[in-house]
């Protein structure tokens, strides 16, 4: 490992932030996925027969921690780790320790992740000691039975037993629930009521034409959010609020329950107008848009020089190419994705 004293960023390197788009938006979050593996193998996500990245075109958890201080240090407030399912990374608390210190020195706002509970009994403690406040949580049922079809590979009692370790551990829980026709469209309003119960909030997600499903199809899959909208407002109050998580959801104040409900719509409502965000695959890949395929090679740059120059100059170059927004659409006539990769490559 490099100690933090080798790597001052040279004379040669850009100005230092903030990382401002072509657009005028500034860039204050970076989602990084630390593996492409994952314990599930989601219907909407994964085939069943997934071929994983060989380990050596990872990031090493060194390299990784280099990459997220440099964006802290541009002025990066908030990063979300996510995978595949990040707490199967092998030594993955190494890195949380590392980026926990961004939080102490009050360059970093937020450290979080995405995950799917499966491993928080194991780690909801220690996350919390690095500084980790809040997690998101990927869950689609409540039915046990409907939940191993859904993961084909998950068990929901690992899910439930993960959740109340993080309670215990005092982390902040809100709910990331895909909508997906006819498999738990008729669960919403439980949902609403199970996280008005527990103090979480919750998130509608459609689905995204992402990757080759292996004989599923987005078109089967797809469920419109205003729609389900429509649907919940007929039985729930509805309230709006300028509530922002950083991310995409659009927030409402459900009456009944005092919780907050998001919806996230890249195919009913883009939400490209205000992204502030770019997405590290674990191969290093800077992706600028979840819907566009053009990226940065921050792997190349982060091993290109042991000063951090030629990295932030990377960086600096992959925002001023920033698109306006995705091109995420269903096709219905192919039924193809709209973009190759799946979203366990990109980061969840």
């Amino acid at each position: 490992m490099i100690p933090d004293s080798e790597r001052a960023m040279d004379s040669a390197q850009p100005a230092a932030g903030p990382l401002v788009d072509p657009f005028g938006r500034t860039i204050r979050y970076l989602r990084v996925s630390v593996t492409d593996r994952c314990d599930f193998r989601c219907v909407y996500c994964m085939s069943e027969a997934m071929t994983f990245l060989p380990k050596p075109d990872l990031l090493t958890l060194e390299e990784l921690d280099r990459i997220c201080s440099a964006f802290v240090a541009l002025g990066v407030g908030k990063l979300r780790i996510t995978g595949g399912e990040p707490l199967v990374r092998r030594n993955v608390m190494w890195l949380f320790e590392r980026l926990g210190r961004h939080l102490e020195t009050g360059r970093l706002d937020e450290l979080t992740l995405t995950t799917n509970a499966s491993q928080l009994a194991r780690f909801a403690r220690p996350l919390a000691a690095c500084g980790v406040r809040r997690v998101n949580v990927s869950l689609d049922t409540l039915d046990p039975v409907k939940f191993q079809a859904i993961t084909r590979w998950g068990r929901l009692e690992r899910v439930l037993a993960g959740l109340d370790a993080a309670a215990a551990a005092g982390l902040q829980v809100k709910i990331n629930t895909v909508a997906l026709k006819g498999v738990n469209e008729d669960e919403f309003e439980d949902l609403i009521t199970w996280c008005g119960a527990r103090g979480y909030d919750l998130t509608f997600i459609e689905v995204m034409p992402m990757g080759d499903l292996g004989g599923e199809t987005r078109l089967d899959q797809y469920l419109p959010l205003s729609m389900v909208r429509s649907r919940l407002a007929q039985r729930w109050t509805l309230n709006e609020i300028d509530y922002r998580s950083g991310g995409p959801a659009r927030y409402v104040r459900i009456e009944e329950t005092g919780q907050r409900l998001g919806f996230i719509t890249p195919l009913t409502h883009n939400f490209c107008e205000s992204c502030n965000r770019v997405r590290l695959t674990c191969t290093g890949e800077l992706f600028m848009c979840l819907g566009q395929e053009d990226n940065a090679d921050l792997r190349a740059a982060v091993r290109a020089s042991e000063g951090d120059g030629p990295l932030v100059a990377a960086i600096h170059e992959a925002i001023a190419r920033k698109p306006k927004g995705h091109d995420f659409v269903i096709d219905r006539r192919n039924h193809g994705p709209a973009v190759p990769r799946h979203m366990s490559v990109t980061g969840g």
